[in-house]
């Protein structure tokens, strides 16, 4: 927090100051009339009729009456960057891996994409904002509710937060306007050497360049893999499939990548839940990493739910970090 020169706390932001990341002390009210005060963290959205509202990283919303803060000043919009962890621009990883799950329609609005694929996955089947949409936020709001209405599709918009240049504001304007956050995942960067040096037993993986019946049944992310499902995984610019045959017709673990000039980036990483810390996960990335680094690439991305502590234990593991979050919100106010 910022001091004066008489070592008290002040508050040192304006309204002027929306849409820089800030650091807030307030006041919060207590039952026995003493002072507590809570710090918060994030992007400064808004600040009108004596209301701050702040985005956290975590693309939560905390109101805050300016009467009760205490302290507030603004900080540096990206953390110092990690020793061995690629630097990358929230614009960069956005497209890298928007090319690396491509949907199966999709249209222009502005400089938003909006994007169907018959249902399959809501990062196929969402909006990605990157930019302006070229007229009124709520009017662009009105043109995808009816785009995907027409595709019989709920409509969903992803976001991102907690890095330069992310999407707070945005954010924000759709939780004002009815949208829900759905659910959040990470999208970690990590080097793509210590993937591929991975003490692991790679000579059970199997690679293709396309999949095949037996890693489809181990995948199961749909009910039937009809042309769509097989348009979206073949999707991207250089593809591979890995697998580990099981002692049936199922594979003991599958995993995806597709390497994008610098980046190669880690998907569909599944491990028969009977067969789980055993190995087969590592030894997955590892190969699919080693095919990688033949083509190139030296550094490497994967999305990972963020209540899914098992697999963010084991990314982290390899060297990955978060680099932001990603959202996506559904519409659900009726009109």
């Amino acid at each position: 927090m910022e001091f004066s020169a008489r070592g008290r706390l002040e508050v040192r932001i304006t309204p002027s100051d929306v849409g820089k990341r800030v650091s807030v002390r307030r006041r919060a009210e207590s039952a026995d009339e003493s002072a507590e005060f809570t710090d918060v963290v994030g992007v400064l959205t808004s600040w009108t009729g004596g209301v701050l509202v702040i985005t956290r990283r975590t693309g939560e919303t905390v109101r805050t009456p300016e009467s009760s803060l205490v302290a507030g000043k603004v900080v540096p919009a990206a953390p110092a960057r990690r020793r061995g962890v690629p630097a990358a621009s929230f614009e960069e990883l956005a497209h890298v891996s928007a090319r690396a799950w491509q949907p199966v329609e999709r249209e222009a609005l502005g400089e938003w994409v909006l994007r169907a694929a018959s249902g399959f996955t809501r990062r196929a089947n969402s909006v990605l904002p990157l930019g302006d949409p070229g007229i009124p936020l709520d009017d662009a709001l009105t043109r995808v509710r009816d785009w995907y209405a027409r595709r019989g599709l709920p409509a969903y918009v992803q976001t991102a937060t907690g890095a330069e240049g992310t999407q707070e504001r945005l954010c924000a304007g759709l939780a004002e306007r009815g949208w829900e956050r759905e659910v959040s995942a990470e999208l970690r960067v990590g080097g793509l050497a210590p993937v591929g040096d991975l003490d692991a037993d790679v000579a059970r993986v199997r690679l293709a360049r396309s999949l095949d019946e037996p890693w489809l049944r181990r995948y199961q992310r749909f009910s039937v893999p009809g042309p769509h499902v097989l348009k979206v995984l073949g999707s991207g610019p250089s593809v591979w499939f890995a697998t580990i045959p099981g002692e049936s017709d199922i594979p003991a673990a599958i995993g995806r990548c597709v390497v994008d000039g610098r980046w190669a980036g880690f998907m569909a990483v599944e491990v028969d839940p009977a067969q789980r810390r055993q190995g087969l996960g590592g030894a997955v990335m590892a190969a699919l990493a080693r095919r990688a680094l033949d083509e190139g690439a030296s550094a490497a991305w994967l999305q990972v739910e963020s209540d899914n502590d098992g697999a963010r234990a084991l990314y982290e593991g390899m060297g990955f970090t978060v680099h932001h979050l990603y959202h996506h919100f559904r519409y659900s106010r009726s009109s």
